[in-house]
């Protein structure tokens, strides 16, 4: 049988994988995207409950941020291909047991009064952070997201020719449980800043990332969801693909990476077929399944291999889910002195003393679960498309320890044990859920890592922010500018520069690289970011 050849071959099918394989097809490419699951788009995961037709649950990414600002968004022409976003104007609301809330709106003044209402004095440090850093984050930290990274000697250097680039390494050099607690005093608002570090992102206790809080009051887009489920990006990226005269294969799973001449030439599936690549072969998979699986050991220098298997996940990172199927939307006690707080986008709950961060982070370590502080939404209040009409779907996501008492398959009989005591805590802020759940399901880390092997150990990041596996050192040195060591091959996925989430940076990163290696420098490039900081104002 004739191998097939195509001039670029992309492992897994994740969202950076075909943001890269759709700008590769713009540019003339004819690009092959090989994933193992019957269906791509990775984390873009909507699925229709088997037992309960027509309610729509989002197992694993539901929060987008600002989306509707990537430039990947409006080159690839997205919103005409299908994907439609939503962002709330209350944004976020934490829920205290007496009530009382703390509320983050889409309208900053709106969210400096909600701070005010708990203490006048922190209020106008939100307001002086927010001030600061808006520049920083327009000018700085959105270009260097969507760039590939410059080496940290080079960026501090030029980082430090600038008011707003001195603040950024200042902030920078703390950790956001020192940002918080230096500069704010009331332990709810310190609890409900620390929440978007130190249960979202990165471990509060390390240093490196104190400008992060700041970052995210200042960015004027918050969280936003899209229309019909997050699989509808998906959806709209595969129909990008295709437009580009890309394809994607599902049910394939790469077996090895074949290097000839020390290049990268194609792939094999684990069912023997093999795809031979003209120009690059490209994994959007994690380290461990690039280096380590898919290479002969003899195309692994020893220096990289112990790179690799010192590559760390995130320790907080394993999220457990509660979904619900619903006659009624939750309906919170709070409401009832602020009837608004039940169009609240993303609803916090359990969480009332910044204090209790410590304790989750030594449950985590010890492998034990912690007192529940959960997240999460009712999609069907604002898109009553996933559910049947009149029905409802909501769920509630909680960071928990991957190894469930020393072991992860602990998680097969303590998940729905776990998912009651998170339905009671919930029903106690809404108090129809007693009489309103039609059926719910749990999904654990475990889960996670089953559905998706690139997550391994349930990180939903693709690798700590820790042991410098940050900008240009993303994954590790070496390999933190989306090359490797082998010609021809190159790294797009979540373990890249900026990180996890639901970004399709790494992606859109990796396409500047892949085809500037190829001479196909792209008219839709922003300028390098070295640049872009020597234009910023000196003083």
């Amino acid at each position: 049988m004739t191998d097939e050849t195509y001039d670029g071959i992309i492992l897994g099918g994740g969202h950076n994988a075909l943001v890269l394989q759709a700008y590769a097809g713009k540019a003339g490419l004819k690009v092959l995207c090989l994933e193992r699951r019957h269906i791509a788009g990775g984390g873009l995961t909507t699925v229709e409950d088997p037992h309960h037709r027509g309610f729509l649950h989002n197992t694993h990414a539901f929060f987008h941020r600002a989306i509707t600002d990537m430039p990947w968004y409006r080159d690839l022409d997205l919103e005409r291909l299908g994907a439609s976003y939503l962002e709330p104007e209350l944004n976020v609301a934490l829920l205290l047991k007496d009530d009382r809330s703390l509320q983050w709106w889409t309208d900053f003044e709106r969210t400096h009064a909600s701070f005010a209402a708990f203490d006048e004095k922190d209020a106008a440090t939100l307001a002086r952070w927010h001030a600061d850093f808006l520049p920083i984050v327009q000018d700085i930290l959105v270009p260097e997201a969507m760039s590939p990274p410059l080496p940290p000697e080079q960026r501090r250097t030029l980082l430090e020719r600038t008011a707003e680039g001195r603040l950024l390494l200042k902030v920078s050099e703390l950790s956001p449980l020192e940002f918080v607690t230096g500069e704010f005093s009331n332990p709810t608002i310190q609890a409900g800043l620390l929440f978007f570090n130190g249960l979202r992102e990165v471990d509060l206790r390390v240093k490196g990332f104190g400008h992060h809080i700041a970052s995210l009051l200042a960015r004027p887009s918050k969280a936003q969801m899209t229309v019909g489920g997050s699989a509808a990006l998906a959806r709209a990226l595969e129909a990008a693909v295709k437009e580009s005269g890309g394809t994607i294969l599902t049910h394939t799973e790469p077996g090895k990476i074949l290097i000839e001449a020390g290049r990268a030439v194609g792939v094999q599936t684990t069912d023997g077929k093999v795809f031979r690549a003209r120009k690059f072969v490209a994994s959007g998979l994690n380290p461990h399944q690039t280096f380590l699986d898919l290479l002969e050991p003899d195309h692994l220098p020893r220096a990289w291999r112990s790179r690799v298997e010192a590559f760390q996940y995130n320790l907080i990172a394993p999220l457990f889910a509660l979904n619900l199927n619903l006659h009624n939307p939750p309906r919170y006690t709070a409401a009832q002195k602020d009837p608004v707080l039940d169009q609240a986008f993303m609803t916090i709950l359990g969480l009332e003393h910044f204090d209790q961060y410590p304790e989750i982070v030594r449950h985590h370590e010890a492998g034990t679960i912690p007192p529940t502080v959960m997240w999460g939404c009712a999609p069907t209040q604002f898109d009553p498309t996933q559910a049947p009409a009149g029905k409802h779907t909501a769920f509630m996501w909680e960071k928990l320890p991957y190894r469930l008492k020393g072991d992860a398959k602990n998680w097969d009989s303590a998940k729905d044990p776990h998912g009651c005591a998170m339905l009671d805590l919930w029903t106690r802020f809404a108090p129809n859920l007693a009489d309103d759940v039609i059926d719910w399901f749990t999904r654990s880390a475990l889960d996670t890592e089953r559905t998706f092997p690139n997550m391994r150990q349930g990180d939903l990041l693709i690798g700590a922010f820790t042991n410098d596996q940050i900008g240009f050192n993303r994954p590790f040195p070496g390999a933190g500018h989306y090359r490797t060591h082998i010609d021809g091959l190159y790294l797009c996925g979540s373990a890249s520069h900026p990180g996890g989430n639901i970004t399709g940076l790494p992606g859109y990163n990796a396409a500047q690289i892949v085809l500037g290696d190829l001479g196909a420098t792209p008219d839709w490039a922003p300028p390098p970011i070295a640049d872009k900081l020597k234009c910023l104002p000196q003083g």
